[in-house]
């Protein structure tokens, strides 16, 4: 029998388009041209000033070569600069690569190496690191400045400087969407913590998608006010920069994050959302005094990285903030899990509702399938709440792959799945709960102890600012728990008395047989650098 569906109903201009998020862009700027797009110090952007700042910067960079198959990197706080590279680098054709501003010049020097990165629109304020790094490449990008007046010392490196470089561009560039919307719009390191970073290449369509999702699953109104608080060069700031335009909210910028300028912020713009790690959360529930503004509407707040312990959710949400917590890698386009939260949950108690909330939780409308897995079978693992598996992804908001490194691809790929290499349970109910890295888990007596419980319960402790627990090594045990703590200024409660603590709220064997006070080496992102701490606890190990 002929099938009518599968003849004469062609793809067609008039009936596909590529999906990319360029399009929320110039949506943005034909509807809603005098709305606010950025705010940074003293600079205000309405969404027609962007189109046109983003057009001219793709014009200036084209001519510098700028196209399919080349790489455009930045290195930039966030600044409106790098905001409008999202739009204006994809708009050429080019690759987008958003690096870690806080990156050493070794790693720097190998992502630009790697990239092979044509140009790099470099703040001042990272110049000494910049020239370090470029110092030694044989064929070093072309460097653009951005010139901050905000910036004190440091220097000019390039030739230009971003907004003069700006105007040497057409402000009717004719760009394009891509050809295919698998095409690749960025490229982001991860932070190679053991080895070299490896490259993470994203899709228009994922981004596309996953913007959306950020949306849809938030329940973002229309004309948001952000509050930049997630370094936009993480993941390409969780997609969020598309998501923006995608609803023509308003960015507020700014090149630090604290408990100051975050409430700030809410006080003078009225800011409704932002995201960020548990420090953006502990920062928030910790500030002094003098700095905090009474809330005047409720501030929603996505967080992700390590999973919140439940007693800051609690504070924090008593001052007013709603908490979203949502789960993803680099690999993932950044959140792909949300804790979607049901109204049935409403009226348990509060430390019931935090834990619920702390969990990573089901998959974005946009993630075709996710799973915890035993990952020696590939199987299923039962949804009892306790087995231990592995969780993998596969879909749309899943990369194309890692920048050349075929070995790599075959490995996190295999089975057909995404392996997140992060170790779980599933909850009766399906909800994913992480219950560590793989890495992570602490293997003490043949039990599994999972760090992030111990965790939780030190963040529980009244005296307690930061956490964080490791294996170290045990003659008799062959690893026992290790916590590293930081305590708030002026508190005095001793190791004994935590481990105590511990003892009365959770199973003796669980709970940490040395905890060392000091404070705790982080990423820019907030993320407990546990490799390091990992180190000094096997250190601690041989003595």
């Amino acid at each position: 029998m002929h099938n009518h569906y599968a003849t004469g109903l062609d793809r067609q201009t008039a009936n596909y388009t590529p999906l990319s998020p360029l399009s929320f862009l110039q949506r943005a700027a034909d509807v809603y041209p005098d709305y606010c797009s950025i705010i940074y110090r003293e600079q205000r952007y309405t969404w027609a000033q962007t189109l046109e700042r983003c057009r001219r910067l793709a014009a200036a960079l084209a001519a510098l070569g700028a196209a399919p198959g080349k790489t455009v990197s930045v290195l930039s706080p966030n600044v409106p600069a790098l905001y409008e590279t999202h739009f204006a680098v994809p708009m050429t054709g080019a690759t987008l690569n958003t690096i870690n501003t806080r990156l050493d010049a070794h790693t720097i020097r190998y992502i630009l190496d790697h990239a092979e990165s044509l140009v790099l629109i470099t703040d001042r304020e990272f110049s000494a690191v910049v020239n370090e790094a470029i110092s030694t490449l044989k064929s070093p990008p072309i460097i653009i400045d951005i010139d901050d007046p905000a910036v004190t010392g440091g220097e000019r490196l390039g030739k230009t400087d971003y907004e003069t470089f700006l105007r040497t561009g057409d402000a009717n560039f004719q760009w394009s969407l891509p050809a295919d919307e698998w095409d690749a719009i960025s490229l982001n390191y991860t932070s190679g913590t053991t080895g070299d970073p490896k490259g993470v290449v994203y899709h228009h369509r994922g981004a596309y998608m996953n913007a959306l999702s950020n949306i849809t699953g938030w329940s973002m109104p229309a004309h948001p006010v952000y509050l930049w608080t997630l370094p936009m060069f993480h993941c390409n700031g969780w997609c969020f920069p598309w998501s923006l335009a995608a609803v023509a909210g308003t960015s507020v910028c700014s090149r630090e994050v604290s408990a100051e300028v975050i409430y700030s912020a809410i006080d003078e713009h009225d800011v409704t959302h932002l995201c960020g790690a548990p420090i953006v959360m502990n920062f928030i529930v910790n500030a002094k005094p003098e700095d905090v503004k009474p809330l005047r509407h409720t501030v929603n707040m996505m967080t992700a990285a390590a999973p919140p312990p439940p007693s800051i959710l609690s504070r924090i949400e008593s001052l007013g903030f709603h908490i979203t917590h949502v789960y993803g890698l680099t690999e993932t386009y950044g959140p792909a899990v949300m804790c979607a939260w049901k109204s049935e949950w409403d009226n348990l108690p509060d430390t019931e509702r935090a834990t619920m909330k702390a969990r990573q939780g089901v998959r974005y409308q946009v993630l075709e399938d996710l799973n915890v897995i035993d990952p020696d079978t590939l199987l299923p693992v039962p949804r009892d709440g306790q087995t231990l598996g592995e969780i993998v992804f596969r879909g749309n908001i899943v990369m194309k792959g890692y920048y050349r490194n075929e070995t790599a691809n075959q490995a996190v790929f295999k089975g057909g799945w995404f392996h997140s290499g992060d170790l779980a349970v599933m909850d009766p109910d399906g909800y994913v709960r992480i219950l560590d890295r793989s890495k992570d888990i602490i293997i003490s007596g043949g039990e599994n102890i999972s760090s992030i419980e111990i965790e939780s319960m030190l963040y529980s402790h009244p005296d307690v600012l930061d956490a964080a627990v490791t294996a170290k090594p045990d003659e008799k045990w062959g690893e026992t728990p290790c916590a590293f703590v930081t305590l708030h200024t002026g508190a005095n409660v001793t190791e004994q008395q935590l481990i105590d603590y511990c003892r009365d709220n959770m199973a003796h064997f669980k709970c940490p047989k040395t905890i060392v006070f000091t404070e705790l080496p982080k990423t820019s992102t907030g993320k407990i650098q546990k490799y390091l701490l990992r180190e000094r606890a096997r250190a601690l190990g041989d003595t």
